[in-house]
């Protein structure tokens, strides 16, 4: 569900994707966002902290920087939970030196490669 495929003219430059059920689009996006709009190198965008909603409380990852933001989501309107969100997820990108690749800490998975 949700694996993506990044172009930039017409070559692919990153592939990402993550086993984790109805949570998987949040991950997936939440790679791209860092990686696309932040500069991130796919390995930092796999790290940052979990989030996401599925039509329910906003879910932020137990045990990160998001959980001292709940106070400011619930001031937005926000019924915010804290809970494990171990995505699993697992990119690579291209770079001029070949193509890197990222791994979530958070599951069993490593990079590997030469």
């Amino acid at each position: 569900m949700a694996p993506a495929v990044v172009f930039r003219n017409n070559e692919p430059v990153m592939a990402l994707g993550s086993p984790g059920g109805s949570m998987i689009i949040n991950y997936v996006a939440k790679a791209l966002v860092g990686t696309l709009d932040w500069g991130l190198d796919v390995q930092a965008a796999i790290e940052l902290p979990n989030f996401g909603s599925r039509n329910g409380p906003t879910l932020v990852e137990q045990n990160t920087g998001l959980e001292g933001r709940s106070g400011e989501l619930q001031a937005l309107g926000h019924q915010v939970e804290s809970i494990p969100l171990q995505s699993g997820l697992h990119g690579i990108e291209r770079v001029p030196q070949g193509w890197r690749g990222g791994a979530d800490p958070r599951r069993d998975g490593t990079v590997r490669g030469e």
